[in-house]
This record gives structure tokens, sequence and C-alpha cells, in this order.
């Protein structure tokens, strides 16, 4: 005997969004958790002992209250690895971007070898940044580079590269460039994909050429894309860290000074001069940076676009 519709219970539509929503939030609970341990713990520690003068060679950690930043003022090692972190952002962040997007926009336009050239632009971002940056060390140096005996066969005077405080940062600058080129391919790849053809073909039908189409179609609707990769790539390049370090590790920092990131600063104060207290003072200030940085991008640089 089966039951009549009347009779079989139905589910109200808000308990059963209810329970969908206290689902969700069990599933996201762990990771919210371990989210909060990584990141805001070692924050709030960092705050706590940037107001101590501690250092793990004492016995005591006195109390030194804002002493601590004061001394950024007037640090010039600091103002100097500030500078060199803005010039890297300034000048990276750019570069990746119009580079990424006009290496997709030519793979694009492409049908044969398609995967082979993207895992070819792909594989530097892959490769260990330690790996790369030595690799590159080599391709630079100024006695035995080959980029250095290229210049020579063309009759064109050898350069110092790394070795010059007029080029390392340059030199560096590139070598984040191109090992980050291939992920900002992938991405904008992805977001071209997403564009729908039918916007191009009315654009065609309508008589516009391939740069008004390029400016009114791709570009406001790469919008999402271009924002997601301007803020993760500014984030990473105010913690640029380990492409410096190896890139000359003898001399970490360049030629006085040259290729020295905030991020260096605050390893060299911390277990080199075993400063806790004035690196955590350093580290929350570039946490301070990154933190504004980032909402003011958020801010100005994202665009409703309604297809």
């Amino acid at each position: 005997m089966t039951a009549s519709p009347a009779s079989v219970p139905l589910r109200r539509p808000g308990s059963l969004k209810r329970r969908q929503t206290i689902t969700a939030y069990t599933f996201l609970l762990l990771p919210l958790l371990f989210f909060l341990i990584v990141r805001f713990l070692p924050t709030l520690v960092a705050l706590r002992l940037s107001l101590y003068d501690w250092n793990i060679l004492k016995e005591v950690q006195p109390y030194v209250g804002g002493k601590n930043y004061s001394r950024l003022v007037q640090d010039a090692i600091f103002g100097k690895a500030l500078v060199n972190t803005a010039l890297y952002t300034l000048i990276g962040v750019p570069a990746q971007i119009v580079l990424g997007l006009g290496v997709a926009l030519l793979l694009g336009k492409i049908r044969a070898l398609q995967g082979l050239f993207r895992a070819l632009y792909f594989a530097p971002y892959v490769t260990p940044i330690v790996a790369a940056a030595w690799v590159w060390q080599w391709l630079f140096s100024p006695q035995f580079g080959p980029v250095n005996t290229f210049l020579i066969w063309l009759h064109l005077p050898p350069q110092p590269f790394l070795t010059s405080p007029g080029q390392a940062l340059a030199t560096t600058t590139a070598l984040v460039v191109w090992q980050n080129l291939g992920f900002q391919v992938v991405l904008f790849l992805a977001g071209l994909s997403a564009i729908p053809r039918t916007f191009y073909e009315a654009a065609e039908i309508d008589g516009a050429s391939g740069s008004a189409a390029f400016w009114k179609i791709t570009l406001p609707l790469l919008n999402p894309t271009i924002v997601f990769s301007v803020v993760t790539g500014t984030i990473s390049y105010l913690q640029l860290f380990t492409q410096v370090v190896n890139l000359n590790f003898t001399d970490q920092g360049g030629p006085l000074g040259s290729t020295m990131t905030v991020a260096l600063y605050i390893y060299q104060m911390a277990f080199g001069r075993f400063q806790m207290g004035y690196a955590s003072a350093i580290t929350v200030v570039l946490f301070v940076i990154i933190l504004v940085i980032t909402l003011l991008q958020l801010r100005f640089l994202t665009r409703r676009v309604d297809y």
C-alpha cells in the first residue's frame, strides 16, 4: 500500500537552507581555525614582541613600548629596503601583467603546438626558486656569464649586472618577472576563454577594428583577472626574499644594499643580529603596508561589468 502524496511530509525551504548553511560552516570551521592559528596568531605574537627589546641572547627582555617603531624612522637601511621594495613592485607588477597578457593573446591565436608553448612558458614558474636564482646568477656573471659573452660577440661592452648598484635591482626584477610570467599567461588564458565569442562577432559586424575590440571588450571583461593579478603580484613583490638572497648569496642585499628588501632586512635583524623585537616591528609595519595597499587596490581597481 503506497502513501498518498498528501501524506508525505514536505521539507520547508527555510529549514533546508538553514541546514545547508550549518553544514557549510561546519566544513569551513577546520580550515578557518588553521588559518587563524597560522596567520593571525603569529601576527599578534609579532605585535607583542615589537613592544619589547627582545633579544634571544639576553635573559631579560625589557618593555620598550614604541621605541622600536621610532627607531625605524632613523634607520637608513630600512629606508633603503623600503624604497627598493617599492621599486621592485612598481617595475615588476606592471611588467609581468603586460607581458603575460601579450603572450596570452598571442597563444590564443595559434592552434598548432599550443600545449607545448603553454608548458614552456609555465615551466619557470614550477622551477625551484633557488635553482632558478643560481642559474640566473651564472648567466649574468661578469666574468663567465653567457650574457656577457654574447655582448662581447656583438662588439658591445660587458656589463656588471649583479655586481653593479645601478643594475642589480633591475636584474633581480627581471628574474622575478621571468619566473612569474608563466602563471600570468595561464591566468590570462583562463580569463580570455571566459569572454563570450558573441561579443567579438557583434563588434566585427558593427565594423569595429581589432584594437577597438581589445579596449572596449577584452580589457573591461578581463578586469577581475587583472585585479587578481595586481593584488597577488603586489603582495608577492612586497614580500620578496628568496630570489634576492640566492642571486648574491655572499653579499645578501647586493652591492651597497641595492637589492635589499624589507623581508630580507627582517631576516637579517631576527636571525643575524637576534634582535627579535626590532624585526617584529618591521614585520608589523610591512603587514600594515600590504593590508592598506591591498584594500586600496580592491577599492579602486575593481569594476562592475554587466554582460
